[in-house]
């Protein structure tokens, strides 16, 4: 797979003219290379008379749209507001040519305070963390949103130390000037994940909790005060397509709804009715039916395609009246959850809620995670020292 990305001519990135990056990669996480979304722009389409509008403008009156933009070239069809840090991205930097990023990254490897560390083992972990965060200071220079950094995922059940990984990356990003209100940090949706979303929120660090598949996880991660919540939409599908024996699917299917978007429903009327500060995303969107399915949500991830549709789709006014928010305050309301669901959530109930659909999905993006970021750690060991720093 070849991924160009070039800067775009916005005049809030005029120090990243010219800047032109060519990925070659084969990794099935090729997709989260540049992900551009995670701050989640509002994006509008311009109606073409004034009589007809958009798709994509009456679908961003009710959620925000939030583009799955992995390449700069198309930066100028749906502005990114945003970015996000990971590992995978890290690898795509490090095949490419002598460029801003791949210069962060050296200037990581060549950093003394790592240098120092005789152990190897903390001397890579040292070089993670700084080529993230100068990589990720650049990116809060090319874009006006929040940059969200990826946390080491083989952390996933240490909550002690998600914790102290998160306050390592964000006293790099002040030394790198990259105020806290410009960053998440993404953390798995494991039972100890979530409870470092707890404390972290508690100190002001804004945490964005991934690999959502059950309702426990949702309401567990929304009582600890998560500012965002993702939900993978298709994801559970495919699993209900191919598996069978959770309870919570099954009882999804009976009612004739389906699993990923019967789970944001859920979850978007749980945090709504209950108070809690959390906003919700649905990813792994499809397709526009999905889109539609779930409008009044506060985010929506849309693949290119989707929104290339909807902002190709012109509607007359009387058509625009069909777009129907499904989401809203109002309705959460009046959903009734049942005693079991309104616990307030332990490690004991959490793990007895979540079903095979959940587990299964959250071992596999877990598993995927730490291989990207074991893959880097073997990188580094084999580029280091960095020439010509």
């Amino acid at each position: 797979m070849s991924v160009s990305l070039q800067s775009p001519p916005s005049s809030a990135v005029s120090s990243f003219q010219g800047t032109r990056l060519r990925f070659s990669n084969g990794s099935p996480a090729s997709n989260l290379l540049f992900n551009f979304q995670r701050s989640f722009p509002v994006i509008r389409a311009s109606a073409l008379d004034t009589g007809s509008t958009t798709e994509l403008d009456l679908v961003s009156s009710f959620s925000e749209i939030v583009p799955d933009t992995v390449i700069f070239d198309d930066f100028e069809r749906f502005p990114p507001t945003a970015a996000t840090v990971s590992s995978s991205l890290l690898l795509g930097i490090c095949s490419l040519p002598d460029t801003i990023f791949r210069n962060a990254v050296d200037m990581a490897l060549a950093d003394s305070e790592c240098n120092k560390h005789e152990n190897s083992e903390l001397r890579l972990s040292c070089f993670s963390n700084k080529a993230l965060v100068n990589v990720g200071g650049y990116l809060a220079k090319l874009v006006p949103g929040r940059v969200s950094t990826e946390v080491d995922a083989r952390l996933a059940y240490d909550t002690h130390g998600i914790i102290r990984k998160v306050h390592d990356l964000v006293k790099l990003y002040n030394e790198v000037n990259v105020p806290p209100e410009r960053l998440l940090f993404k953390i798995p949706s494991t039972w100890q994940g979530i409870e470092a979303s707890r404390l972290l929120e508690s100190e002001g660090i804004q945490t964005h909790l991934t690999f959502v598949y059950s309702f426990a996880q949702a309401a567990a991660a929304a009582q600890a005060g998560a500012s965002v919540i993702q939900i993978f939409v298709g994801r559970l599908r495919d699993w209900s397509r191919n598996h069978s024996g959770d309870p919570e699917i099954e009882a999804t299917l009976k009612r004739g709804e389906d699993p990923g978007l019967a789970l944001v429903t859920k979850a978007y009327n749980y945090i709504h009715k209950y108070g809690h500060k959390s906003k919700l995303m649905a990813a792994a969107v499809r397709n526009k039916q999905d889109l539609f399915s779930l409008l009044g949500v506060d985010y929506i991830i849309a693949p290119l395609k989707v929104m290339q549709s909807l902002k190709e789709s012109i509607t007359t006014p009387e058509e625009k009246y069909s777009f129907v928010r499904r989401l809203s305050p109002q309705s959460a309301a009046i959903y009734k959850f049942s005693e079991e669901e309104l616990v307030k959530w332990d490690q004991l109930s959490f793990a007895s809620a979540v079903g095979p659909a959940a587990v299964e999905l959250l071992a596999s993006g877990l598993d995927g995670y730490a291989n990207q970021a074991n893959r880097v750690e073997e990188l580094f060991e084999k580029i280091w020292p960095p020439p010509n720093v």
